[in-house]
């Protein structure tokens, strides 16, 4: 079998999956909805991280998103891929936080409180979820993380989707409701802006950037499943 049909079948296995998925949630079986969240909760963070650039908002964002998802999971389909699917509900929701707080807030009382750091966080790594990260490797992923925080929103989001999510053109076009050639203009922008802070030694690790296990995995898959009715 060619490589195109090797992909064509595997994205139809996956597609069948994904129904088989979702036929499980809707009779509301607690392990079928563990596994979707569990399977997407990284992608979803990093998407809604790169619209709002705040770690808890996001993380928010995620969780409101999955509710929403969880309770229109009737409409799916199957015309893209669940994961698609779940990252355009929470893309709508981020920018909608976007503009909402584009609204309220006029002039903060506090300009310090507008300022939004993400630095890496030594306490969201716990040694037995990587424990073959180094000093050294947490230093770089903060600048990854600096870098792709400093990015224009315009970039930033085609950025984390491409590079460091791993999307094809194709596939972050269709996410982000643009062409495939704008896609491209604002990769090369991107990729151009982000060489300025990072050497290029450290491409191989862009992949582990931003990273969403352990703790913080099993903490929002645990507050989706309790507010679905499967917790304590």
């Amino acid at each position: 079998m060619r490589k195109p049909a090797l992909q064509a079948a595997a994205i139809a296995a996956a597609d069948d999956g994904d129904m088989a998925l979702v036929r499980r949630a809707l009779a509301r079986e607690a392990d079928a909805f563990r596994s979707i969240i569990k399977t997407h909760n990284q992608r979803l963070y990093r998407i809604a991280r790169s619209v709002v650039r705040n770690d808890a908002e996001a993380e928010d964002i995620v969780q409101e998103a999955y509710m929403r998802a969880f309770a229109s999971l009737d409409a799916f389909r199957g015309d893209a891929s669940l994961a698609t699917w779940l990252s355009r509900i929470v893309i709508n929701e981020a920018l909608g936080r976007l503009r909402k707080k584009k609204r309220i807030v006029a002039m903060p009382e506090n300009p310090e409180a507008q300022i939004i750091r993400f630095p890496l966080n030594p306490n969201d790594l716990n040694p037995s979820d990587d424990p073959e990260r180094t000093m050294a490797q947490r230093q770089i992923l903060g600048l990854v993380e600096r870098a792709t925080d400093s990015l224009p929103d315009v970039y930033r989001t085609v950025f984390v989707a491409r590079v460091i999510e791993g999307l094809s053109i194709e596939e972050t076009a269709e996410l982000l409701g643009i062409r495939p050639e704008t896609v491209k203009t604002r990769l090369h922008r991107a990729r151009a802006l982000v060489r300025k802070a990072l050497d290029d030694e450290i491409g191989p690790v862009l992949l582990d950037a931003f990273p969403f296990a352990g703790r913080r995995c099993e903490r929002l898959t645990q507050a989706v499943m309790k507010r679905l009715g499967f917790g304590d």
